[in-house]
């Protein structure tokens, strides 16, 4: 006897309900978390990211701790439009595209500022960095008057060599663990079933009884006198 197509999936569906639960769902969540990654990473394009770094020096009228504080300022305005209106004409892009790939750091510790910039082509990331790098120290010479405090470029920028983005491989990772961990929770979420009943639902199926029971059973019967109660009664007319 060959096997049909049909024959072969009701053989592939009754082996699958004869798994254990646990298995379905866990595996089932892997496999769908492994795909849902992998596809992730392969749609995904892929990113470059290039820092500079610029910082801020005391003058001779100034203190250390007067260019540390100088520095976390430099650092929030460096993506303001006053910097990126500057930046856009070295590096070739919109405001709105600086705005989007440029991030900076600073640390309480030095006062330095990361510039770094992402896009999908390593030298375009380069030129953004530099770019506003350069048009922040600008910004701090012009100033350096009022704040004595003045920015010099520490490191330029290098083309990097390795994307900054995740690889297909690592997503896939990821997404499979995810997938595993969600299938593990709506295990332990799903509730039990067991053969006993339970007490509560025992003690209220006894409620429910009783509250359908015929109301001339729970009305006491009458009492009849004894003999003696009877005789102290007819004794007392």
């Amino acid at each position: 006897m060959t096997d049909t197509p049909a024959r072969r999936h009701r053989l592939f569906l009754d082996r699958l309900r004869r798994l254990p639960t646990w298995s379905v769902l866990v595996v089932g969540g892997t496999l769908v978390g492994g795909l849902t990654g992998g596809m992730y990473g392969m749609l995904t394009p892929t990113t470059y990211t290039a820092t500079s770094y610029v910082v801020a020096v005391p003058t001779a009228n100034s203190t250390p701790e007067s260019a540390r504080g100088f520095a976390q300022a430099y650092g929030r305005v460096a993506t303001q439009l006053a910097v990126l209106g500057d930046a856009q004409v070295w590096a070739g892009v919109p405001v709105r595209t600086l705005r989007d790939s440029v991030r900076t750091a600073t640390s309480p510790d030095a006062p330095m500022v990361a510039v770094s910039a992402t896009s999908a082509r390593p030298g375009l990331a380069v030129d953004m960095a530099n770019a506003v790098s350069r048009a922040l120290t600008r910004h701090a010479e012009h100033t350096k008057g009022s704040t004595q405090v003045r920015l010099v470029q520490f490191s330029r920028a290098v083309k990097p060599n390795e994307p900054t983005s995740a690889s297909p491989a690592v997503t896939t990772l990821v997404g499979a663990s995810a997938g595993g961990l969600l299938g593990s929770l709506a295990l332990l979420a799903r509730p039990r079933r067991n053969g006993h009943t339970p007490r509560n639902a025992e003690n209220a199926g006894n409620a429910g009884n009783a509250g359908n029971a015929d109301p001339a059973e729970d009305t006491p019967a009458a009492s009849v006198p004894g003999p003696a109660t009877a005789a102290d009664s007819r004794g007392q007319r």
